[in-house]
Formats: C-alpha cells, sequence, structure tokens
C-alpha cells in the first residue's frame, strides 16, 4: 500500500489514502488486541446496515500494525458547520438524526457498555469514595443493549457530494444504554469549548428522542470519569471536574 498520502495525523496513529483504501497505522502504545477490537467493532457495526467505511483487512504496514477500510470521499460534517455557520440548526437536526439511528440498531456482540464504564472507573486516579459512588450510580441504570458509538462528534460524519452521511471510528463502540452516548457527545463539544452549542445539541436530543434531561445528567459523572482515563492532560482535569460531582446520602 502507498503510504505517502497522509490525511490525518494523531499521536499515537496516521491515516493514509491509497485510491479507494485508506490505512490507520498504529504506534507502539497501541496493543495487538485493542487493534484487532477496533476492526471487530467495525465488521460488527457493518453487519447492522449503518452507512460506514467497510472493513477491508488488518495487517502490517512497515512493521506496525494498520486497518485498511474504505474510503469515503466528501466533507466533515464538522468542516461543514464551520464553513456554513447560518446551517448550524440544519446541520445539528441531521446529526441528533444520525446518532438517534445509530441508538435504533442492535449489535449483540459489541462489548457491553456498561462492563467498560465500571472497568474505567476503577482506574481513575478519583478517591475510593467517589469511584464507588459513581460504581453505585452505575449499577442503577438501566441495562439497555443499543449501539453506542462512543465518540460521536461532526467530525466523525462525512457527507458525500451526493448528501450521503457516514459514520466513521468505531474504535471505542460498545451496546449500552444511549443516554451514556449522548452524555459523552455532550461533554465532547464542552471540551472544545462549545458550550452553547453542546446546550443546544442536548435540548435537542431530549426533544426527538422524548428523553429527560435529567437522566442524561445522571450520566456525565460516569461518562467523566471512564473518558478520563485516557487522554491529554488538561482533558483529564476538565473531566475529573464533572466526575466528582456525586451525591451522598
Amino acid at each position: 500500500m502507498n503510504l505517502e498520502n497522509i490525511i490525518a495525523k494523531r499521536e499515537t496513529k496516521t491515516i493514509y489514502r491509497d485510491g479507494n483504501l485508506t490505512a490507520k497505522v498504529f504506534g507502539t502504545v497501541h496493543s495487538k488486541a485493542d487493534i484487532l477490537n477496533e476492526a471487530l467493532n467495525q465488521a460488527r457495526v457493518e453487519e447492522t446496515g449503518l452507512n460506514i467505511p467497510k472493513v477491508v483487512e488488518v495487517c502490517k504496514v512497515n512493521g506496525c500494525w494498520a486497518i485498511v477500510s474504505e474510503y469515503i470521499e466528501g466533507t466533515s460534517l464538522a468542516e461543514l458547520m464551520e464553513q456554513h455557520p447560518e446551517k448550524e440548526d440544519e446541520y445539528l437536526d441531521l446529526f441528533v438524526n444520525l446518532q438517534m439511528e445509530v441508538h435504533s440498531k442492535r449489535s449483540p456482540l459489541l462489548n457491553k457498555l456498561h462492563d467498560k464504564m465500571s472497568r474505567k472507573i476503577n482506574e481513575t486516579t478519583l478517591d475510593a469514595t467517589t469511584r464507588y459512588e459513581l460504581q453505585a450510580r452505575l449499577a442503577g441504570m438501566k441495562k439497555h443493549h443499543k449501539v453506542c458509538h462512543g465518540d460521536f462528534n461532526p467530525s466523525n460524519i462525512i457527507i458525500t457530494a451526493d448528501g450521503t452521511p457516514y459514520i466513521l471510528d468505531w474504535s471505542h463502540a460498545t451496546q449500552g444504554n444511549a443516554s451514556a452516548d449522548v452524555a459523552r457527545t455532550y461533554l465532547l463539544f464542552c471540551l472544545e469549548g462549545k458550550e452553547a452549542l453542546a446546550e443546544k445539541y442536548l435540548k435537542l436530543f431530549c426533544l426527538k428522542s422524548d428523553t429527560a434531561r435529567q437522566y442524561v445528567e445522571k450520566w456525565m459523572p460516569i461518562v467523566a470519569a471512564s473518558q478520563s482515563v485516557k487522554g491529554k492532560p488538561e482533558e483529564r482535569e476538565f473531566l475529573l471536574r464533572w466526575a466528582d460531582v456525586v451525591e451522598y446520602t
């Protein structure tokens, strides 16, 4: 595969394009198990019928593990929202509709969101009392089996020339309670300093899905704690402040 055309670069991975394929090449910090799990997530979500890039192969490129997928030609929803601020409401409506479509799907073999969050809460730097409270709150949440993206944001949506939306990056996909996925998206907007957009998004999602805002808010400390385990130091600090909102009885 030709690795001359870099289309995205992160600290631990680089994405190349070669014709109608992309290769996501991982650094050494990623274990073989994590990479194979990401490819498996993507393959399982393919089976739901959602518009996503199909996995072509998992291989080694110059000694590094890589996932080769279809290349989707188009513009990210994040870019469109930036280029056309006057269409923010229209794009946000599409964004919420797509997330609700994801939540309408089932994939029984995906990892369980509840188990993943419980494990990550125990890996945080939070004190024992806060971890206990978060675990108790998590245990009290309803266990659903909806497909959850885990990193649903406008940069992971590509709109093709004919207007067809595709959803990228299924590395964090799980099955579980959709409100946890919504809480994650809300926090992602806040991490980008887009608090007004976060509020507009949450209000619209709750309206369209007939979900109580208070229910989504009960997930936010749980989700913030689980997401604080990895990421940039400044992001961890922000997320841990959210995670430290607990209830004592």
